[in-house]
């Protein structure tokens, strides 16, 4: 048979047919795409929402499914303590941590944190707030607010940042009343992500680094990192500072520290400077291989979901291993078993070492104390003291963050291994005191294997610091709430 099309005519016909295919292509991928929330919201906005709204469910009529899940996270279920809703008393399990602490507010109390909608419940009834019972009483500063509350912009908005940190913590009790919630990092016109807390800002900035230019996956870790970090109270008004001037490792930040002078507390026993570490959950994450690889914190603890054809990100902030299905298994192919397996194996070698660590840090105070009753002078404990704050450090900087020993399992382990060698070092040379001054048999260590012990050991009287806090939560904070919800800032 003839073919009656010349060859220039073939090849439009072939262009014609390639390019309906290519459109049949992309109308199929439009109609199959599922779109996200955030983006398809602006026609049908219920509600306009402007400045730093502190009241997340005033979000709920424009973003039903995020605010849905947000609000999961209270819920209890057979998986509550995988998901973070069950305080653990970290103290009772680890009495070893309240000699560590002696000194400071933690050995009174230090549980598990449960998550972003019990932030103010927990530090309202921990007795490491005290019980002030009036707005000028101590002890905390209103820097304890800092990361508990979407309140806390809103008020440094309102006032500006150094009136809002030049109080103590009991001055804003009426105000920060809203856990954290969207307004934390989200902008309300487009629901952009944003830095709320203008502490990493201007850690960025001392950096030479422009915060405003990172890519929307960076700001996917960003926002998380201004409160998931390590940071100190600067000055006289206690002022959140990261101190990232060096770099990110245990080094540098303890360089910092050391060139600043600064120090949380002396500790009661040792008399040892102590650096409390809070949570430098970002910089330890930041040495490990998923954010080497690009990974952010949003795309394992806030994996998307998908309902109705709309994709949205899941606001049940939790442990990635209760959903691997749209996490870990997202990029790898073991299964659910094998891949939770291997986590939990990697926690338990680290929680090896850092046990070992306490126990031999716990000592060193004890001993360290021991030496300085029977005549010990400073100079010759100086070494000593200095190698006890070097460990401690690396000891809280790699069990106070969150997940360390997953985000970088090899870095915790090399700090907690750093820490056991330093510890091993002022055990030695206070040994070597000791027999400077005759004494050649072993400190007599006391009996602190449970928490309720070692805290009576340290000198506390926990009925009285009980008794002050159940009164401060029966008097003070209704007071507190009463007045928070008389001026709208609590929605009924």
């Amino acid at each position: 048979m003839k073919d009656k099309f010349k060859p220039w005519q073939r090849w439009v016909l072939f262009a014609l047919a390639m390019a309906v295919i290519f459109a049949s292509g992309v109308i199929i991928s439009f109609l199959m795409e599922h779109s996200a929330e955030v983006v398809n919201i602006d026609y049908k906005k219920k509600i306009k929402i402007n400045g730093i709204e502190a009241r997340s469910i005033i979000f709920a009529e424009n973003y039903p499914r995020e605010y849905k899940t947000w609000v999961d996270t209270t819920s209890t279920d057979l998986h509550s303590r995988l998901n973070g809703r069950t305080s653990i008393d970290v103290l009772a399990q680890r009495p070893e941590m309240v000699i560590l602490w002696a000194g400071y507010a933690f050995s009174k109390d230090y549980s598990t944190p449960r998550g972003h909608m019990y932030a103010l419940q927990d530090i309202v009834h921990s007795l490491r707030t005290g019980a002030p019972m009036g707005v000028a009483d101590g002890p905390q500063f209103a820097s304890c607010w800092v990361c508990k509350s979407s309140d806390v912009p809103r008020m440094i908005e309102a006032i500006g940042v150094d009136s809002f940190y030049n109080n103590k913590w009991a001055a804003w009790g009426a105000e920060i009343v809203n856990p954290i919630g969207c307004a934390d990092c989200h902008e309300p016109k487009n629901m952009d992500l944003h830095i709320s807390r203008p502490s990493l800002t201007e850690a960025f900035s001392r950096q030479g680094r422009d915060i405003t230019h990172a890519t929307p996956q960076e700001m996917r870790s960003l926002v998380c990192a201004q409160c998931h970090s390590e940071y100190y109270f600067k000055g006289n008004i206690k002022y959140p500072t990261f101190p990232w001037d060096k770099g990110f490792t245990v080094e540098d930040l303890e360089k910092y520290y050391d060139e600043i002078g600064f120090t949380d507390y002396i500790h009661k026993l040792s008399r040892a400077p102590i650096l409390k570490a809070q949570h430098p959950d970002y910089e330890i994450f930041k040495m490990g291989i998923h954010a080497q690889r690009g990974v952010s914190c949003a795309d394992c603890h806030m994996p998307y979901n998908d309902e109705g054809g709309i994709k949205y990100s899941d606001h049940h902030i939790q442990n990635p291993l209760a959903v691997t299905e749209r996490t870990c298994q997202t990029c790898h192919r073991d299964n659910k078993e094998t891949l939770c397996k291997n986590v939990y194996e990697r926690q338990q070698k680290a929680n090896e070492l850092r046990t070992l660590l306490e126990k031999e840090l716990a000592k060193a105070h004890i001993e360290a104390k021991f030496t300085w009753d029977i005549g010990a002078t400073e100079n010759e404990m100086q070494e000593a003291l200095l190698l006890i704050r070097q460990a401690q450090w690396r000891w809280d900087f790699g069990v106070s963050s969150h997940g360390g020993s997953f985000h970088a399992p090899q870095e915790t382990m090399r700090i907690l291994g750093h820490g056991l060698n330093k510890v091993f070092q002022a055990r030695m040379l206070i040994s070597k005191v000791l027999v400077a001054h005759g004494y050649t048999d072993n400190v007599p260590l006391p009996d602190i294997t449970t928490k309720e012990k070692a805290q009576q050991y340290i000198g506390l009287d926990m009925a009285v610091e009980k008794a002050d806090k159940d009164k401060f939560l029966k008097e003070i904070v209704p007071e507190w709430l009463q007045k928070a919800k008389a001026n709208g800032r609590i929605v009924n």
